[in-house]
């Protein structure tokens, strides 16, 4: 698998302000539960950004109810995975995605 560089952020607000700017995003992965904005609140702000409306978007999430699944592909979430999961198979969604944008 190919290495990443990843750019960590603890939070919504802090995330946002990381979209919002000039960076260069392959991919974003968002938690649902993060303190400040949800990452499905994150996710509705961001396709809203002129210049990340095709960055891909990986939701993760320790609930995994349908309703939240649902309003991540309603919000243009490109894959949903749910928590506990394994790095390798995570991994692999990631450069599923990759490959195909």
């Amino acid at each position: 698998s190919a290495a990443f560089e990843v750019d960590p952020v603890a939070d919504g607000p802090t995330a946002l302000e990381h979209l919002e700017g000039d960076g260069g995003y392959d991919l974003v992965l968002l938690d649902i539960m993060m303190p400040g904005a949800t990452g499905l609140e994150v996710l509705d702000r961001l396709r809203g950004l002129e210049h990340r409306r095709s960055v891909p978007v990986v939701i993760l999430t320790a609930k995994g109810q349908d309703a939240d699944r649902d309003e991540a592909f309603n919000l243009g979430a490109d894959d949903f995975v749910t928590k506990p999961f394994s790095p390798k198979k995570l991994l692999a969604r990631i450069d599923e995605i990759l490959d195909r944008s």
